[in-house]
């Protein structure tokens, strides 16, 4: 549904909702969230349900940090994750931008 993925184990490629533009509350906090009393985690599932059709957990990649935006509604965000990436969820999630 959306075009998130691994750059790199510690790099994350992340869309806004489509109604995000750079200077609306909502994108202004995600672009200077320590301004704005924020902490942005980044949960991440490769699938929402597995082949029984139970619902899948997201694994926790956990805090982030702004490195850059483009565009708007959406904005496409470069986060820098604070721990690397799991290999398996890096792969995983890698695989998505391909």
């Amino acid at each position: 549904m959306y075009k998130d993925y691994a750059i790199s184990p510690e790099l994350f490629h992340w869309k806004s909702q489509n109604a995000t533009s750079p200077g609306s509350p909502t994108g202004r906090r995600y672009l200077d969230p320590t301004a704005h009393g924020s902490k942005i985690l980044i949960f991440t599932r490769d699938t929402s349900e597995d082949e029984t059709g139970l619902t899948v957990p997201y694994t926790c990649l956990g805090q982030v940090d702004y490195v850059q935006h483009a565009g708007e509604k959406p904005v496409a965000i470069t986060w820098r994750l604070h721990r690397t990436m799991p290999a398996d969820v890096f792969a995983t999630a890698a695989a998505v931008a391909r």
